[in-house]
């Protein structure tokens, strides 16, 4: 299961993250459990993210998200910290 909330287009709540693929000012792509997770907008950033649990937020002015192919990866946010 996932849930997005999404608060006045400047604060993304998001559960079941299990990496982060990369994430700039515009673009922050995440993988999750459903897909690619797509996230633009300006002044982006990843406020917060918990290992244990896969919850992030995501703060800036959000334009746009939008969801890629399932794909999974090896190696999740536990697996690249531990390593």
């Amino acid at each position: 299961m996932q849930t997005l909330i999404l608060e006045d287009r400047k604060k993304l709540h998001i559960s079941g993250v299990t990496d982060v693929d990369c994430f700039n000012e515009n673009e922050i792509r995440l993988y999750t459990e459903l897909g690619t997770l797509t996230v633009r907008g300006s002044s982006l950033h990843v406020n917060e993210i918990s290992v244990e649990s896969g919850d992030a937020l995501v703060e800036g002015e959000i334009t746009a998200l939008a969801y890629g192919d399932k794909v999974s990866r090896r190696l999740g946010i536990k697996g690249r910290l531990l390593k």
